[in-house]
């Protein structure tokens, strides 16, 4: 268990991963505070985190509602409280909005990060865990991708988790107090076991799995399978699923190990399965754990898309002593529990 006293900020804490990873730190016994600007979530998820949580665990949780783009908002927050680390999640994370918009994205997620630095130097708060993404290797020469290859990103979103990760790296070097882990995630998709969690995009999901389940309940007409003429088994694009709670394990390894481990310096790990899933064998998963069938249209591939990538995941089993314990049909049948039981997500009615 942690020392009750230390207290976690976690930005973007209302999102997806964020609630997920909030919930079990309240239950790994730390204080949690959270910050987020509602975005791209809602405060349901945080209510839900609450309830799940139990009335004593959500005494331990504060929300903020603040921009990290605002370092007054940022600063108000740090003056508050006192905190042991920072689990970083807050950002934009669509790839094909990325190639749109590059400018929302730099904006949002490197200004956003720069501010968090700095705010955290000035109230010495020099531990983060980075939420960071496969995208940094793009389409990297060989498969799996492992943690020294060499920064490929195909997109602007991708790009922004570079430099965020670069300057990372030179904070650390000017000043070594500081310990940042960087986990570079695959492809989250799940959600909490109670279906009380889970992602609830706003507007057209950009990921395969909150569409696959918001055309499984009825909320869209069909799946747009975007690019089918990969050189992959089936034409689909593949990729590296990883269950939400997995996720959430993996970041509560790697805040122990920034409290325990004297020289982290800057390191960066993969949180994925290690196995390649293409995105039709995705829906057929899908399919057998709904019953639904799903209507799929075949449309051609999105710019800044990879064709396959997945992890070597070696490195974060043998310094974290962590490993995936969830299979896709866990994923699906987790995520299509939340489907059905939460159709509009977490706001009750259309």
């Amino acid at each position: 268990m942690a020392s009750s006293e230390q207290h976690i900020l976690v930005t973007g804490g209302a999102g997806f991963i964020g609630t997920h990873c909030s919930l079990q730190l309240l239950q790994e016994g730390y204080k949690v505070s959270m910050i987020d600007n509602f975005h791209n979530s809602v405060m349901e998820a945080v209510d839900s985190v609450k309830e799940l949580a139990g009335p004593k665990l959500a005494e331990k949780l504060q929300f903020h509602k603040a921009d990290l783009r605002k370092i007054d908002e940022l600063e108000k927050v740090f003056s508050q409280n006192k905190y042991d680390a920072v689990i970083h999640f807050g950002a934009l994370k669509a790839v094909a909005e990325s190639m749109q918009h590059p400018f929302r994205y730099f904006e949002n997620n490197l200004i956003g990060t720069i501010n968090l630095y700095q705010v955290m130097s000035k109230y010495n708060v020099k531990k983060m865990v980075f939420s960071s993404s496969a995208t940094v290797y793009g389409q990297p020469e060989k498969i799996p991708c492992v943690e020294n290859y060499p920064y490929m990103p195909m997109n602007p979103y991708g790009r922004s988790k570079v430099y965020c990760e670069e300057m990372g790296k030179d904070i650390q070097k000017a000043d070594p107090e500081w310990r940042i882990i960087s986990l570079r995630y695959f492809n989250p998709v799940g959600a909490h076991k109670s279906s009380k969690l889970g992602e609830d995009p706003k507007g057209i999901p950009n990921n395969l799995m909150p569409y696959l389940h918001q055309v499984a309940v009825g909320r869209l007409p069909e799946l747009n399978v975007y690019g089918h003429d990969y050189p992959t088994k089936d034409g689909s694009a593949v990729r590296d699923y990883i269950h939400v709670m997995d996720l959430a394990d993996g970041h509560i390894a790697a805040l122990k190990k920034l409290f325990t481990a004297q020289d982290i310096g800057f390191t960066a790990y993969n949180l994925g399965t290690g196995q390649g899933t293409s995105v039709l064998e995705m829906v057929a998963a899908f399919e057998k754990a709904s019953g639904k069938k799903i209507p799929v249209k075949l449309s051609p591939r999105r710019p800044g898309d990879a064709t396959a990538v997945y992890a070597a995941t070696d490195k974060a089993q043998k310094e974290l002593g962590w490993k995936p314990k969830y299979g896709i049909e866990e994923m699906c049948r987790d995520q299509w529990n939340w489907a059905k039981n939460n159709p509009m997500g977490y706001q009750k009615k259309a």
